[in-house]
């Protein structure tokens, strides 16, 4: 099934440096549009609609970028945001060509329940937070999820090899890395000496207070 058209409209901008400031407080957000077969210009697009689209996307989102009646099929390279209040202040949209392959990062996402956590003393850890792959742009996938109801003893694990992408999609992650295990929760065990550390202080305090109860008699 083909993907959705995710359609952002824009248009150039003619305002830059500190002025862009001014902008923003009209309710628009200042970005940039480069690519390898065009030469970058500045755009600026309205704040709220922008940032109602973009902060559902990924890196690997494929995005329509109309630009004064000009589409452009990007990627959103950079989000530059307020520190305090989280605001998108600038973005940055990489043109790509729907007939070249390109690499990207792509995120894993955990998905389904395994079958070993339901032991207490057990815990599964994501290792890997993302791998690299390669295809064309509009085959990218937006997150890529990871099945972990296979996990069913301490011995499991999921390793990058164990994905499933399709013939579309090249993963070029080493393939043994592992993307999820199984492990015991870690108990800190006591020994005698620390236990002998512990008490020690006690033992020498009541010590020294009963040398002084001696000296005052």
């Amino acid at each position: 099934m083909a993907k959705e058209e995710v359609l952002i409209n824009a248009e150039k901008r003619n305002v830059v440096g500190k002025q862009v400031k001014a902008l923003r407080r009209q309710g628009i957000l200042p970005g940039v549009i480069y690519g390898r077969h065009i030469e970058a210009f500045p755009i600026q697009m309205d704040a709220h609609n922008a940032a109602l689209i973009l902060d559902k996307l990924t890196a690997s989102s494929l995005i329509t970028l109309d630009v004064d009646g000009e589409k452009f099929s990007v990627l959103m390279r950079d989000r530059q945001r307020d520190v305090i209040f989280g605001d998108l202040l600038h973005v940055d949209f990489l043109v790509v060509s729907l007939t070249e392959k390109l690499r990207a990062t792509v995120e894993l996402k955990l998905v389904g329940e395994a079958p070993v956590a339901d032991n207490p003393e057990v815990v599964v850890t994501q290792v890997l937070n993302a791998i690299e792959i390669e295809a064309f742009p509009q085959d990218l996938p937006e997150v890529i999820e990871v099945d972990i109801s296979t996990l069913e003893t301490v011995d499991d694990e999921i390793t990058v090899a164990d994905l499933d992408l399709g013939e579309d999609i090249a993963i070029l992650t080493d393939p043994d890395e592992t993307i999820v295990s199984v492990g015991y929760v870690a108990q800190e065990e006591v020994t005698e000496e620390e236990k002998a550390e512990a008490v020690e202080p006690e033992v020498v305090e009541r010590g020294k207070k009963e040398e002084e109860e001696e000296e005052a008699a």
